[in-house]
Formats: structure tokens, C-alpha cells, sequence
């Protein structure tokens, strides 16, 4: 097979080109490979036949408007129509072995984050870094599936606002215990580097709510910032999701809807901070994205 480090195409034939080839590996091993174009009978159907959006049409047909207008409700919170928020959730509970169907929610939509301690763990402590300046991974336009790294420039301008929505069942075990989601906040004053903490108590024993801060000024010159959820002290569950830090009219939070909260980056997208990186994980406690019938 020739190999090649560099291809120059001619205007005549560049649409052919990119019509039967498509790119693989573009960082560590570059190069092409073919496009399925045709499929046979047999492959159709087969492709037909995994698809759940058959299925999943079938169930919303089903529905009535008060339950559309529900799902329509749910999924404006992430910027999708009732149907595409419906097919989300419907995929989760299938690939869950779940039947049925979710009762929509303006706090919680499909996948949500969860933390779960216990014994010998008593603690757990996970960080999401924002500081000015990072990369972030980014859909490619135009091409299904393929994502670049993006370096992103954070200039951070107050007023910040934490929210957070979650659902918990906590026990303390001791002393001194504490769950709470917070930013630490780095900014520099008279030549010292100093933080600022800005912090949103998480309830032992709640249902779905959301919970908010806000820090409207700081007479100095902020430079960036570091989210953390902390539990210390502390056994049982913790369900989060909606995880929102806005300042510039924008929220910054990576992974804000908690899709893969363990996900982290390699080979050429190493830059890239993880979602939620453990600074205390001992043995005992997790976490990661789930799916659960609330």
C-alpha cells in the first residue's frame, strides 16, 4: 500500500475525492480510508433493525399533548425539542434495560451525575480547573463524529454564579462532616495571590432542588477559578445535574448536563482538562454518569 505524507488536489477532482474517502487518524497515524457509500439489502436491514427510533416514534405517538408539552418543558432547559429530549431519555432507558417511560423533569433530563461513599470511605473530592486559558474538545462541522481540540480564553468577569440541581441521601459519620459544591477563586491583590470561596451547602437528605450563589464583585483582579464537589465525612448517595458557573452572560461548565463526568482525554486531545478530575477517591467511593428511573 503507498503511503503518502502529503496531498495536493486538484479543483477537478477534490469532490470525488472527499465523495469515496474519508479521514481517519489525523494526529498519531494520519491517514484515509474508504467511505461506505453503498450498502446491500442485507446491510440495510440490518441497520434498520438496530435503530430504536422506530420504537421510540411508536411511544411518542402515544403520548398525549400534556406529556409532549412535558417533554417539550424538560428539554428547553438543554436547548432541545420535546422529541429530541424524549429520543435521549428513551435511548438511556433502553441501553438501562428499563421499560416505559420517564416522567419528564425541569431539574434532571437523561443522564445525571452521581457520587456514591462507602465504608471505608468517608470522603470524596472532584475538580473541574478553569483557568484563563485551556483547551476543550469540539465537534468538527460537516463531519459526523470527528472532533478537534479548541483552546478556550476564559476571562473571567464577575458577577459568578453557581447552580447546581441534585438529589441526596447522606449520612455524617463523625464530626466536623460537610457536602457542599463550590468555587475557588484565584485572583491577586497588592502583589499576593489570594482565593476567594463561593459555596453552596448540599443538604444531607433532599429531594430534586436546585441551589445557587452568587459573588457580585471583588475589588481586585480575578485570574481563574476551580469548581469542586466535596464530601467529607460522609457516606451514601449524591445525584447532580444542570451544573452551572455563569459569569460574561455564559456558562463555562464543562459537561454541564453530567453525560460522562469520568471522561477524560489522550493521545492527541491530551491537553485537555478532564470533566471532573478526583483529588480524593480512596477506596469505597465513585463516580461517574448514570442512568436511573427517579
Amino acid at each position: 500500500m503507498a503511503k503518502t505524507s502529503y496531498v495536493d488536489l486538484l479543483p477537478t477532482i477534490e469532490a470525488t475525492y472527499y465523495s469515496n474517502l474519508k479521514i481517519a487518524d489525523r494526529f498519531i497515524v494520519p491517514h484515509v480510508v474508504m467511505k461506505k457509500t453503498f450498502f446491500s439489502r442485507k446491510r440495510v436491514k440490518g441497520l434498520t433493525q438496530k435503530s430504536l427510533l422506530p420504537q421510540i416514534a411508536e411511544d411518542w405517538a402515544k403520548l398525549s399533548t400534556a406529556e409532549k408539552t412535558a417533554w417539550t418543558n424538560a428539554g428547553a432547559v438543554r436547548n432541545l425539542n420535546g422529541w429530541r429530549m424524549f429520543v435521549a431519555d428513551k435511548c438511556a432507558r433502553i441501553k438501562n434495560g428499563l421499560s416505559g417511560n420517564a416522567t419528564p423533569s425541569l431539574l434532571h433530563q437523561s443522564w445525571v451525575g452521581k457520587i456514591k461513599i462507602s465504608a471505608p470511605a468517608e470522603e470524596i473530592k472532584i475538580a473541574q480547573v478553569h483557568p484563563r486559558f485551556y483547551w476543550i474538545s469540539k465537534a468538527v462541522y460537516g463531519h459526523k463524529g470527528m472532533r478537534e481540540p479548541v483552546k478556550v480564553t476564559e476571562a473571567m468577569s464577575l458577577p459568578l454564579t453557581l447552580s447546581i440541581n441534585y438529589k441526596s441521601n447522606l449520612t455524617s459519620t463523625g464530626a466536623g462532616s460537610f457536602a457542599k459544591f463550590y468555587a475557588e477563586i484565584w485572583y491577586s491583590y497588592q502583589g499576593q495571590n489570594l482565593t476567594h470561596i463561593l459555596e453552596i451547602p448540599i443538604d444531607l437528605i433532599a429531594d430534586w432542588k436546585n441551589a445557587t450563589a452568587t459573588l457580585s464583585n471583588l475589588e481586585t483582579v480575578v485570574i481563574g477559578y476551580t469548581l469542586y464537589i466535596h464530601l467529607y465525612k460522609m457516606t451514601g448517595e449524591l445525584y447532580f445535574d444542570n451544573i452551572k458557573a455563569t459569569h460574561s452572560a455564559q456558562n463555562w461548565v464543562r459537561d454541564t448536563y453530567c453525560e460522562d463526568i469520568y471522561q477524560t482525554f489522550s493521545r492527541a486531545f491530551y491537553q485537555i482538562p478532564d470533566h471532573w478530575a478526583p483529588i480524593t477517591l480512596p477506596n469505597g467511593a465513585e463516580y461517574d454518569s448514570v442512568y436511573e428511573d427517579f
